[in-house]
């Protein structure tokens, strides 16, 4: 009997240790897999940034154009392993108005039933737990104007204030945004941190894998006239 606790004993130590290496070994491909953040384009020579503009000559609406691109950046956690999980989507649209050194509007609605990892089943998952089969839009839409003098000299930085909107429930956030003009118009990449249950949505938590309640929200936007 003894003997046969000891085989037990030893194959259960075996059994952890092996699921305990295959969380390492899937946390370690997934992450590798993991796409960077989104980034403003890094200027080529006689293409990208033009550099130093008129401030004048921003002023209008510009559209969000064909290369912008929108998603989540959010943590698993697989048994005790965290893993980096990206979503992204091209189906973005919107538009940012500018009043000489002022962005004074913007708004940008993501088809969320479009944002794609490489995994269908996790897809499908994301889609279920934030309803996109009655809310199939998340909107960002600025709510106070926000300096942007310093893109005169080719790039700015700022933190801008606005209202999310995911599931049907909106709050007010605090997005990060860095711009750059371009030979085509103006390039803006933005990031805000969202805490699930203040949207109302429960991060899945399946026992030996469980979604972190927190996350980032990533954008680049081509915006043209």
């Amino acid at each position: 009997m003894r003997k046969k606790l000891i085989v037990a004993g030893i194959l259960l130590v075996v059994a952890i240790a092996a699921i305990w290496g295959g969380s390492v070994i899937y946390a370690s491909v997934e992450n590798g897999k993991a796409a960077d953040q989104l980034a403003l384009s890094t200027p080529t020579p006689g293409a990208g940034p033009v550099g130093t503009v008129d401030a004048t000559e921003l002023s209008g609406t510009w559209k969000i154009s064909a290369g912008s691109q929108a998603g989540y950046r959010v943590k698993e956690v697989l048994n005790g392993q965290g893993v980096t999980v990206v979503g992204r989507t091209t189906e973005i649209s919107g538009e940012a108005g500018i009043d000489g050194t002022s962005l004074t509007s913007a708004t940008a609605l993501v088809e969320l039933g479009k944002v794609a990892t490489d995994n269908g089943s996790r897809d499908r998952q994301f889609q279920g737990i934030l309803n996109t089969a009655e809310f199939p839009t998340s909107t960002f839409t600025l709510t106070s104007p926000v300096d942007i003098a310093a893109i005169a000299g080719g790039s700015a930085t700022a933190e801008a204030s606005g209202e999310l909107t995911i599931a049907g429930v909106t709050r007010a956030v605090r997005v990060s945004l860095k711009a750059q003009t371009t030979d085509g118009g103006v390039e803006v990449q933005g990031s805000i941190p969202v805490t699930f249950a203040d949207f109302g949505i429960a991060a899945p938590d399946l026992g030996f894998v469980k979604v972190e309640n927190t996350g980032t929200i990533e954008m680049l936007l081509q915006l043209k006239r």
